[in-house]
């Protein structure tokens, strides 16, 4: 089980620097969760590639699709929690949500997110470390 920010879903599915990495992860251990605002944040991602013009419409719906169906578990914190989260780690509530989705769920958040890591380091690692534990 790994727990993911947006960040890696995003990789895994969009060509980028970091896709080969979260290929291998998702290869090595395909049972991703999340707390469920990984696609409301996906969607942000995806329509901003579209109005870019470098995805058409129906490509962000196939994209929405696949993201779907690839995180296993979608978890809901609670609103209390993210805030205490966020309070604790002076982080987004938006971070906060995926840290303490990692913590209920006892493993640390797979993210690139470098001032995310830096904020909470014990909750999160990044892919190159967590291909190093799969």
């Amino acid at each position: 089980m790994i727990v993911v920010d947006t960040n890696v879903l995003a990789y895994l599915l969009i060509a980028g620097d970091r896709s080969k990495e979260a290929q291998t992860l998702y290869a090595q251990d395909s049972e991703w969760y999340s707390e469920a605002f990984v696609l409301v944040e996906f969607c942000n991602i995806i329509v901003t590639y579209q109005r870019m013009g470098d995805l058409s419409r129906n490509q962000t719906e196939q994209l929405l699709n696949e993201a779907e169906a690839r995180m296993r578990g979608l978890v809901n914190v609670p609103h209390i929690a993210a805030l205490r989260t966020a309070q604790q780690f002076v982080v987004s509530a938006y971070d906060a949500r995926f840290l303490a989705a990692a913590e209920n769920m006892g493993t640390k958040l797979v993210t690139e997110d470098a001032k995310l890591r830096i904020a909470a380091p014990a909750l999160t690692q990044s892919l190159t470390e967590a291909l190093t534990q799969v």
